[in-house]
């Protein structure tokens, strides 16, 4: 917790000094990371690895029933979801990652470049290597870190208060053992369960169709009246009949 209060308080500095010499401050400026620094401003028309650090970290911001793709190439939607993550931070919404827009994922990401309320311990309860699943441990591990970037954004626009996630990944043996389907986006890595708490269960369904999730399933929903279900699922598929989706 302290050294999240130390980035935090890094980031804010940094922005202050920005905005009283009244210029914008290059990427190269920007303080350095423990999971991941970027070097360079970014804009559209940029490509490669940097951008998909970027795009990752913006997957919670692709607009209402959108999903950022996540392919290194700067373009027109990237651009978008930069804006709306900038705007909701209170940044200049322009488009352009430079430090003000780093310092800010810096301060919302920890060493192992997991957003700071989310973790992998909370997404795989299942067990520490990742294996067993329906694809590699490698990329059940990669799935869930995209959605817990997602849970980020959803958390920040329904107030940064709490969302307690209840399962994420599953190997086919935890799988069977909770009874789920047999095709669970839980065995891909990308499925999260989220429980009640200081948002109702519809509020989350609700709320996460602006956030990146294909597959959205919730009260109303057979077996779901006690949890919202949000995946990257192949193809758009939200039912909370309850809560009016």
């Amino acid at each position: 917790m302290l050294r999240r209060a130390v980035r935090l308080i890094l980031s804010i500095v940094m922005l202050t000094a920005s905005a009283v010499v009244g210029t914008v401050a290059t990427a190269g400026t920007a303080h350095a990371d423990g999971c991941y620094t970027w070097t360079r401003t970014l804009s559209q028309g940029a490509s490669g690895a940097d951008v998909t650090q970027l795009q990752i970290r913006l997957g919670g911001y692709p607009g209402y029933g959108s999903v950022l793709a996540v392919d290194g190439q700067f373009g027109p939607a990237t651009a978008a979801a930069l804006k709306r993550f900038q705007s909701a931070y209170g940044l200049a919404a322009d488009g352009v990652a430079g430090a003000n827009t780093y310092n800010k994922l810096y301060a919302l990401q920890d060493d192992d470049c997991t957003p700071i309320h989310f973790s992998y311990s909370e997404l795989n309860r299942c067990n520490s290597t990742w294996s067993g699943g329906a694809v590699s441990a490698s990329t059940a591990k990669a799935n869930a870190l995209r959605t817990m970037w997602k849970l980020e954004a959803l958390r920040h626009a329904l107030g940064d208060r709490p969302i307690t996630v209840t399962s994420g990944f599953r190997s086919y043996a935890c799988n069977e053992a909770v009874g789920g389907a047999s095709s669970s986006r839980h065995l891909y890595g990308d499925g999260a369960d989220l429980g009640a708490g200081p948002h109702s269960l519809c509020t989350l369904a609700k709320q996460a169709r602006y956030h990146g999730f294909r597959g959205i399933l919730g009260p109303g929903y057979p077996g779901h009246n006690d949890h919202t279900h949000v995946d990257h699922r192949s193809s758009q598929y939200w039912s909370a009949p309850t809560c009016g989706i």
